[in-house]
């Protein structure tokens, strides 16, 4: 196996440290996280951070990157590898917008859109909703201000609860409170798993590489004196 100490990785231009770290911790979920301004302008963003924080109450946390990306000459980053476009304030409409209005929705990303949704990453104007620009529809419930993504198969919307700067290197950890969630009922399984493979939902690896999966089994729950066993979908 090839080994990279941290002076390698650190020697890495900026680019190519993003995609090599990005890819370490392995498969990550694919959601389009969508809110609305006080105009009534949508903002759609592809977030890989979203993770699961507790059931009760049903919270779930997502990482914005930070406002302005810094370079770090005391870890020997090589700073003329971060262009001056990256090395100034960068507009988040997304965590604007959820400081402003308090609620927002997580959308899963299935294969039949997870182009449409890389294409929001992309800086566009302030004034145009990614929605109309990547061809994806809003959509909306009572009680929700902020839209859904109607092509999205598994979809739910949350409360602002925190959000918490990390110093050690600017992020932003947002944590909401599930209020609403939208599913094909065939999905859920008498024992509350949600089949997202049968969803489509899709992951994603790095920066930029993008995954449908395959189940290889459900396992019964651990314990010390019992054997692991299969677990049928409907989990009975």
């Amino acid at each position: 196996m090839k080994h990279f100490s941290s002076a390698d990785i650190n020697g890495f231009a900026a680019r190519q440290r993003a995609r090599f770290i990005n890819s370490l911790s392995g498969f990550k979920s694919a959601n389009l996280v969508a809110t609305i301004d006080e105009q009534g302008i949508t903002n759609l963003a592809m977030i890989s951070s979203v993770f699961h924080i507790g059931a009760s109450p049903a919270l779930v946390g997502m990482i914005i990157r930070p406002t302005a990306v810094q370079p770090t000459p005391e870890n020997n980053t090589p700073t003329e590898n971060i262009s001056a476009a990256e090395n100034k304030a960068v507009p988040r409409n997304t965590l604007a917008n959820i400081k402003r209005t308090g609620g927002y929705t997580i959308n899963h990303v299935s294969a039949d859109i997870y182009q449409q949704a890389h294409q929001t990453s992309a800086r566009y104007d302030d004034a145009i909703s990614e929605f109309d620009a990547v061809g994806l529809t809003e959509t909306y419930i009572d009680g929700v201000a902020a839209p859904f993504v109607q092509q999205s198969q598994l979809k739910f919307s949350l409360s602002v609860r925190e959000i918490v700067p990390l110093t050690i290197n600017n992020t932003i950890l947002v944590i909401g409170e599930v209020t609403h969630v939208l599913v094909d009922d065939a999905a859920v399984k008498t024992d509350g798993y949600i089949d997202i493979e049968s969803l489509n939902t899709t992951t994603v690896s790095g920066l930029d590489s993008y995954h449908t999966t395959q189940r290889i089994a459900r396992l019964s729950y651990a314990k010390t004196n019992e054997s692991l066993y299969q677990l049928p979908i409907n989990g009975k």
